[in-house]
C-alpha cells in the first residue's frame, strides 16, 4: 500500500462574490477532479438559471437552493491531492447569514485561502473572516486575488489590494511579508492551476503550486492526550466502543485513562483493549486520527458525547468557570451579564452564563476601549468570565490550545467565537 500523503484541511474564505467557489471549481477542474462532462451539464444548469459564467461555483455549490440564489450556504467538502497533499477542501459561506458555518469550516482547517476581488478590495467580510480565522487558530494563509480579468490584469490594481490585505492582516498579527499573494482571474483559469501569459509580469507561481508549499501542521504529541467522545457504541462481542478524533498526545493499546466529566462528574478509570482506525487495528493513534476503541473497565452509560479521555497523571481539565476572549459576530440585540447561550467546545454542547464583562476590544488590535462595559454587540471583541451550568472539559489556550477554542450559538445561529484564556479547577 503506497504512504498516504500528509493530510491538510484547507478552506476558502473571503467576502460575498469575490469568486471563492468559482476559485475552488476552477481548481477542481483544471487538475482533473472534475471530467468534461460533469462541466459542461453543470454550464448548461447555469445558463438555464441564467447564470452564465456560475459553472464552476456550481460544482461545490449542488444545493438547489445555492444554485438559484448564486450563494454558498453550508460547508462542501472535497477531497483533493497534489503532488504533496491530500487536500480535504472546505469552500465557507462568504455571505453573512452563513457565517456559523464558515466558523464550522475555519475551526476545522490547517489553512485557508483568502479570496479577495481585484475590483472591490477589502471588504466587510474579507476583514470578518481574516480576523476569525486568526481567532480559530488558522495560522497559514494564501491571498488569492481574484477578477484580475476586471482590472485587465495590471500589476498596479494587484500591489494596491496587497497593500490594503497586507495592512489587515498585520492589525490581526499575521506577518504579511510571510503571506503569498497570487493574482489570477478563476473564472477565465488565469494562474490557478495553469500559468497565464496576460500575468507575465508576476513571477510568484500559480495558486495549485502554492498550496504544496504549505506546511504539515506539526503533530501536537508532546502535550497530554487529549480525545473528545464523540459518540459511545455498544458493539455485540466487543462491548463498550466510544469514537473520537486524538487532538493531542498519543494513545496506546493497554494505557491506563480516565474520561471525565463523566457520568458521576468524578473521572472513570478504564484501560485500552483495543484501536481501531478505518476498519484496521492499531498498537497507538496520534493526533488527527478518527478512532473508534475499547475500553475496559467503563460501562455504556458511565461516559457520554462531550466527555474527554485523557491520562490518570495528567486528566483533561473540568472547570467551574473561565475567563474567555470571544468576539461577537451575530446577535440580534445585545449580550449582557446572565446572558445563557449554549457553548460548543470539542464535542460538548454545554448551557453557560455570562457572569462577568471584564473589557470591551478592539477586535483587530485587542487594545481595551472599555473596563467592565454594561454589555457588548455585534463586531465587539471582549474578555468575559463564564460559567458552565454543568462539569465541562476546557483547557486553557496556552497549555492545549486545541481544546480551548469554542463557538456560541442560540437559538439557531452562532452569535460568537472565542477561547479559554483561564480557568478555575473544578476539585475532583
Amino acid at each position: 500500500m503506497a504512504k498516504n500523503k500528509p493530510h491538510l484541511n484547507l478552506v476558502f474564505v473571503g467576502h460575498v462574490d469575490h469568486g471563492k467557489s468559482t476559485t475552488v471549481g476552477r481548481l477542481l477542474y483544471d487538475a482533473g477532479v472534475i471530467d468534461e462532462q460533469s462541466m459542461r451539464k453543470l454550464k448548461e444548469k447555469a445558463e438555464e438559471l441564467g447564470k452564465g459564467g456560475f459553472e464552476f461555483a456550481f460544482v461545490m455549490d449542488n444545493l438547489k437552493e445555492e444554485r438559484e440564489r448564486g450563494v454558498t450556504i453550508d460547508l462542501a467538502h472535497k477531497k483533493f491531492t497534489t503532488p504533496k497533499f491530500d487536500f480535504t477542501i472546505i469552500d465557507a459561506p462568504g455571505h453573512k447569514d452563513f457565517i456559523k458555518n464558515m466558523i464550522t469550516g475555519a475551526s476545522q482547517a490547517d489553512a485557508a485561502v483568502v479570496v479577495v476581488s481585484c475590483a472591490e478590495g477589502v471588504m466587510a467580510q474579507t476583514k470578518e473572516h481574516i480576523f476569525l480565522s486568526r481567532t480559530l487558530g488558522v495560522e497559514q494563509i494564501i491571498v488569492a486575488v481574484n477578477k484580475m480579468d476586471v482590472k485587465n490584469y495590471d500589476q498596479k490594481a494587484f500591489e494596491k489590494v496587497k497593500e490594503q490585505v497586507s495592512l489587515l492582516l498585520k492589525s490581526v498579527g499575521f506577518k504579511p511579508e510571510q503571506i503569498p499573494f497570487v493574482p489570477m482571474a478563476s473564472l477565465y483559469g488565469d494562474n490557478v492551476v495553469k500559468k497565464s501569459d496576460k500575468l507575465s509580469w508576476f513571477t510568484g507561481g500559480t495558486l495549485l503550486e502554492h498550496l504544496d508549499f504549505l506546511k504539515v501542521p506539526e503533530k501536537p504529541t508532546d502535550l497530554p492526550l487529549r480525545l473528545p467522545i464523540q459518540d459511545v457504541y455498544n458493539i455485540t462481542g466487543i462491548g463498550v466502543v466510544p469514537v473520537g478524533r486524538v487532538e493531542t498526545g498519543i494513545m496506546k493499546v493497554g494505557d491506563k485513562v480516565i474520561v471525565v466529566p463523566g457520568r458521576e462528574g468524578k473521572g472513570v478509570n478504564g484501560e485500552v483493549k483495543s484501536i481501531e482506525m478505518h476498519h484496521e487495528q492499531l498498537q497507538e493513534a496520534e493526533p488527527g486520527d478518527n478512532i473508534g476503541f475499547n475500553l475496559r473497565g467503563i460501562g455504556k452509560t458511565d461516559i457520554t458525547r462531550g466527555d474527554v479521555l485523557g491520562k490518570p497523571d495528567s486528566p483533561p481539565t473540568v472547570a467551574t468557570e473561565f475567563t474567555a476572549q470571544i468576539v461577537v459576530l451575530n446577535h440580534p440585540s445585545v449580550i449582557t451579564v446572565g446572558y445563557t447561550p449554549v457553548f460548543h467546545i470539542h464535542t460538548a454542547q454545554i448551557a453557560c452564563q455570562v457572569t462577568a464583562i471584564l473589557k470591551k476590544l478592539n477586535p483587530a488590535t485587542g487594545e481595551t476601549l472599555a473596563e467592565n462595559p454594561d454589555f457588548i454587540k455585534n463586531g465587539d471583541a471582549a474578555i468575559l468570565k463564564i460559567k458552565p451550568i454543568q462539569p465541562l472539559v476546557i483547557e486553557r489556550k496556552k497549555e492545549i490550545p486545541q481544546l480551548s477554542r469554542f463557538a456560541v450559538r442560540d437559538s439557531g445561529q452562532t452569535v460568537a467565537a472565542g477561547m479559554c484564556i483561564d480557568l478555575v479547577k473544578k476539585a475532583m
